[in-house]
């Protein structure tokens, strides 16, 4: 054999080689960032969603958003908690064992008070130890609806967190740096190989999951770049550069779906977008009126919800992806019913009545915050709504920031007037209810605080029969809409990109599960 047949040989062995040895690289992009590696900082979407490669909760939802076993085999209810079966012969990235004190720990770190997660597990009074696979969580009297709030309250190993000083939760709102923002030793299919914020995280497949041959995934590595730039993600798609986008400009869906080698999917989501107007402060800061808060008047924030045309905004900013509200909760979800979610509709010569008669026949000035990395067009309806409030004579100065930047100020109650956006992991308006209308939920950072709504809060946490529980929720909803604490603007419509080699199934929560995603 000569040198040139034996090259070509050599060639051809190695190109087999290197096809059987090849990974199934899944390089994905968003606008933005986790915030966070700390599993019980930020209960925040796409840190869920990111953390959830990495960390296991006791149950989870599946791509349908049905409720199924993860670290928790199974559970049982009784009148006074839930009892929950341990899956055995788990470990952590690092080799512990997963074992119920993990269990025991994660729950008391959630309810710390630096914790995003107090609100989900506040109904949990105690947690016995059956045996080392089983735990019981006490609560005070029945809670039907426990396993559903626990979806995203994942667990750490005690002994990594203890040995690593990371005990409690990072505080996010005071900029704290702990070793859990950085790292992680977690239980799920990815474990993280390099975190470097903003620029790119790599994760590598577990290959001691215990879920490694129930589930049909077949990625072995995840590289995520964030990408704030809407142009830029679709061009990073389009050049090959990324193989998914989870949020791609809804503007830009028919373009990749017509584009050979790419396709789109859509759904709607369990998210709903509106505007916080701070009730609970004597006196706006970024106000010129004085003296008083022109939002505890009632008039006002009609006025406000009848001055932003919704309709306009789906057809021109969202390109008639999304769906107008009246309430923050999309349909799906357990107290959303089609009259409760009609809008408030669009009304300009009402909201100009309705400010004279409030004593602001010329408007005033107030300051917008908004997020511009975060929700379908986030900027862009903001700028929106500044140009239909100015109709009514308000000045709205928009201040766009990164949502770093941006959820911190709502958290710690400084924003005046500010966008956000609510997904529903249990899919029971009593998760939206605790955390925006609850006088003491740590997202309300309006102020809002109704008696009868906290007391309805507190009641549906245990109340076991349905038609009186369904009851309550809708009391609750009535009064919140009759008085108009926030502004409403739409439910979300998710819109993922992908390549055509690679199955990336959409879910509505926007929450990617690479468990599920298959190479073809």
């Amino acid at each position: 054999m000569n040198f040139f047949n034996l090259a070509k040989l050599f060639s051809v062995a190695l190109i087999a080689a290197t096809a059987a040895n090849a990974e199934n690289v899944l390089r994905w992009t968003s606008q933005g960032d986790a915030l966070t590696m700390d599993p019980h900082s930020q209960n925040e979407s796409p840190t869920i969603a990111f953390n959830g490669q990495i960390y296991e909760a006791l149950v989870a939802r599946d791509i349908e958003m049905n409720l199924v076993p993860e670290l928790a085999e199974s559970w049982t209810a009784s009148p006074d908690g839930w009892t929950f079966k341990l899956r055995q012969g788990v470990k952590f990235h690092d080799g512990a064992n997963f074992t119920a004190e993990d269990v025991v720990f994660s729950f008391n770190r959630a309810l710390e008070e630096s914790s995003d997660y107090k609100e989900q597990v506040k109904t949990v009074a105690k947690i016995e130890v059956i045996d080392d696979f089983t735990v019981k969580l006490v609560t005070d009297g029945a809670n039907p609806i426990l396993p559903n709030t626990l979806t995203n309250v994942y667990i750490m190993d005690s002994g990594w967190a203890k040995a690593n000083g990371v005990e409690k939760p990072q505080d996010f709102a005071a900029e704290e740096e702990t070793f859990s923002v950085r790292n992680s030793n977690g239980t799920g299919p990815f474990m993280l190989t390099s975190r470097a914020p903003e620029e790119l995280s790599v994760l590598t497949r577990n290959s001691n999951w215990w879920g490694d041959s129930m589930f049909p995934g077949n990625v072995d590595r995840i590289e995520y770049r964030p990408i704030k730039n809407a142009a830029t993600r679709v061009a990073a798609l389009l050049s090959g550069e990324v193989d998914f986008v989870l949020d791609a400009p809804l503007q830009d869906l028919k373009r990749i779906e017509a584009t050979d080698g790419l396709t789109t999917k859509t759904v709607a989501q369990v998210r709903s977008i509106f505007f916080g107007m701070d009730q609970g402060v004597d006196e706006l800061r970024s106000s010129n009126i004085k003296g008083k808060n022109p939002f505890r008047d009632i008039r006002v924030r009609e006025a406000f919800n009848l001055a932003i045309d919704k309709d306009a905004i789906q057809r021109v900013v969202m390109d008639g992806l999304s769906f107008p509200t009246g309430i923050i909760t999309p349909p799906g979800v357990l107290g959303n019913t089609p009259e409760l979610d009609k809008q408030y509709g669009f009304d300009l010569g009402k909201a100009k009545s309705l400010m004279e008669q409030a004593g602001y026949a010329d408007g005033f000035e107030i300051q917008l915050d908004c997020p511009n990395n975060r929700y379908n067009n986030d900027e862009k309806i903001c700028q929106a709504a500044v140009a239909m409030l100015a109709k009514i004579g308000v000045k709205v100065n928009l201040d766009a920031i990164p949502k770093a930047q941006h959820f911190p100020k709502i958290q710690k109650r400084t924003s005046d007037f500010y966008m956000l956006g609510w997904g529903v992991s249990t899919l029971d308006s009593h998760y939206v209810f605790s955390y925006l209308f609850d006088g003491e939920g740590s997202w309300n950072g309006i102020g809002y605080n109704n008696a009868r709504v906290n007391e309805i809060t507190k009641l549906i946490e245990t109340e076991t029969d349905i038609p009186k529980r369904t009851a309550l929720i809708d009391e609750a909803w009535q009064i919140i809409k009759k008085e108009m604490p926030y502004l409403p603007i739409h439910h979300q419509v998710l819109g993922w990109s992908m390549k055509d080699n690679v199955d990336v199934p959409i879910a509505a929560d926007d929450h990617l599960r690479p468990r599920y995603v298959v190479f073809k």
